[in-house]
């Protein structure tokens, strides 16, 4: 990864940029921060002319809490100030993850006209965990000898979300996901939870988007599940649905040459040239 040199401090809110052109804004989930998203990065770079933009959401990362009321819907409003700020009337593209996921959908919504394109990568659909259709539990690839060796907070850490646990996947959950698990406000992932909430959820809403998108869930994903992101489909027509097996909520992770090749994908129809 080369990382773009700013002239200038960063704006508060905006973890890295990598690179030079169009601009790609990545927002992770809940409980991590941009690094998960640090995975993509090879890929996209490898893509030519995108620059991406790496967002620490509020209480995660580098970026302090908020103040005050601190639910889902103070997070849209700050990431719509951020990206008000940071991109003004340029278009754009999204890459959410989880939490990202639904905040990016907000977004495409709130500056339709800027949008070119949006990945949703295992997408938060419905907020209340009751209302998800998940599968149960499960892991297809144990290997406890592995759990041993990483000791009870790394091995708690990894088993509550790991599917295929091998020595590779644990490195790649070691290099893009524990450091921001580690580094996460739990104060303010409490007050997120009690303001998960948007006044109307994106898929309720009517409005449809011919923009190109990318929704990629796991089939092992206990979190969000696979099966509520298909009704995300009648609001995107252009969109392309990828079910990965043996793939949980970090399901670029668990099966990434499969993701890499539709990301690519996305990335061809994108049109970064206005």
């Amino acid at each position: 990864m080369r990382e773009q040199q700013p002239a200038q401090p960063l704006p508060e809110g905006i973890a890295a940029v990598h690179g030079t052109g169009f601009p790609v804004v990545l927002v992770h989930g809940n409980g991590v921060d941009h690094r998960i998203l640090f995975a993509l990065d090879e890929q996209l770079e490898a893509a030519g002319n995108l620059q991406r933009i790496y967002i620490d959401l509020p209480g995660f990362g580098g970026t302090p809490a908020l103040e005050g009321r601190a639910g889902l819907p103070e997070f849209a409003a700050w990431l719509e100030s951020l990206l008000q700020s940071h991109l003004g009337a340029r278009p754009f593209a999204l890459i959410g993850n989880s939490l990202g996921g639904l905040l990016a959908q907000e977004m495409a919504d709130r500056f339709e006209s800027q949008v070119r394109g949006m990945v949703l990568l295992a997408p938060v659909t419905r907020p209340v965990a009751e209302e998800r259709t998940v599968p149960a539990r499960s892991v297809v690839h144990e290997d406890e000898l592995l759990l041993e060796e990483l000791g009870p907070v790394n091995a708690g850490h990894y088993a509550q979300m790991s599917v295929i646990q091998t020595r590779a996947n644990w490195e790649q959950f070691e290099r893009h996901v524990l450091p921001g698990v580690l580094a996460a406000d739990l104060r303010a992932m409490a007050h997120l939870s009690t303001r998960y909430f948007l006044e109307t959820l994106p898929v309720d809403r009517e409005r449809i988007s011919q923009i190109p998108v990318l929704i990629a869930c796991g089939r092992q994903d206990h979190i969000v599940g696979f099966e509520d992101a298909k009704a995300l489909l009648v609001r995107y027509p252009n969109a392309s649905f990828l079910e990965l097996d043996r793939a949980g909520h970090n399901a670029h992770i668990d099966q990434p040459e499969i993701f890499a090749q539709a990301l690519a994908r996305w990335t061809a129809t994108l049109k970064t040239n206005d």
